[in-house]
């Protein structure tokens, strides 16, 4: 679709929605209103992401440059960015929501995680974003240590995103699955080695009726069919992908950010930009994932 119709797609689904998430809350109870809706200035920032401008600076600089024609009360990039930050917690309310109903009919989840530095390592020390927050970490990917958290993703077997979290670097995998999966019951998930564990397995059968099933080590009784195992695996690495696409389009991977509630509002809008591209690809009848072939030029 030509790019300004995708624009119109995400504002109109941001209008409708931000009603549905917020009902009869007012975000501000006293003060001038923004010259700048809140639904405009959260369009420009998912539109943005979807475009890898992926800070706040470079969103206001597209906008300004080349749609002010649809956004007239356009003013500062100081005003912009405040105002973008300030609704954190309603980018957050949209994302919980686009990730319900995405994938509210999947029986079939995958979890998978991912590093996100703060620092380079060797100023790692000397850092002060996220004190206390953030922590060294290991990726065996790179087979490197890192400082700064990790993300901890859930898809469903699409690729739509079914939640999100955010742990330390150090931080345990299987313990951030109990967070993804708090509302989810009667579902059959798929991880790597990371969450081999028995009694895990056994704990999320027995809390929450989930079935879990993971690739087993080298030393140990596989008991599927050769089949059936590589059918599993070739699923699991669609996390892989989703992954690869929010790291790379949307630089999910580096934090722009030194606060945990500015870092939480940026996470939210990259994972909206990529639910909303994958909307727009199901009403273009495309294959979901390929978000290179939602703007035409």
């Amino acid at each position: 679709m030509p790019l300004e119709e995708f624009i119109i797609l995400v504002y109109c689904w941001t209008d409708e929605n931000m009603n549905k998430v917020l009902g009869n809350t007012k975000l501000r109870s006293r003060g001038f209103q923004p010259e700048l809706s809140d639904v405009e200035v959260i369009t420009m920032e998912i539109v943005g992401e979807f475009l890898s401008h992926d800070t706040d600076k470079a969103i206001w600089t597209y906008f300004k440059t080349h749609w002010l024609s649809l956004v007239p009360k356009l003013k500062s990039r100081s005003s912009f960015a405040k105002q973008a930050s300030s609704l954190w917690h309603v980018k957050q309310l949209l994302q919980e929501k686009l990730n319900e109903e995405s994938s509210i009919n999947a029986q079939c989840l995958i979890v998978d995680g991912f590093p996100m530095g703060t620092a380079h390592f060797k100023r790692a020390n000397k850092s002060n974003n996220f004190k206390g927050e953030a922590g060294y970490g290991f990726c065996a990917s790179k087979s490197e240590t890192y400082y700064g958290f990790k993300g901890h993703l859930l898809v469903d077997a699409v690729g739509n995103i079914a939640n999100f979290t955010l742990t330390e670097a150090s931080g345990s995998e299987r313990k951030a699955v109990w967070e993804l999966v708090r509302n989810k019951k009667d579902k059959f998930l798929l991880g790597d080695k990371g969450y081999l564990s028995a009694r895990f397995k056994s704990d999320l059968n027995s809390e929450q009726a989930i079935k879990l099933e993971t690739p087993v080590r080298h030393n140990m009784v596989d008991h599927l069919e050769q089949t059936e195992r590589n059918f599993l695996n070739k699923t699991r690495r669609l996390v892989e992908t989703v992954i690869g696409q929010l790291t790379g389009r949307f630089n999910m991977n580096k934090v722009w950010a030194r606060k945990m509630w500015t870092l939480s509002g940026r996470l939210s809008r990259k994972i909206l930009a990529h639910g909303l591209g994958m909307l727009a690809n199901t009403l273009l009848k495309n294959k979901p994932l390929q978000l290179e072939h939602v703007i035409c030029v």
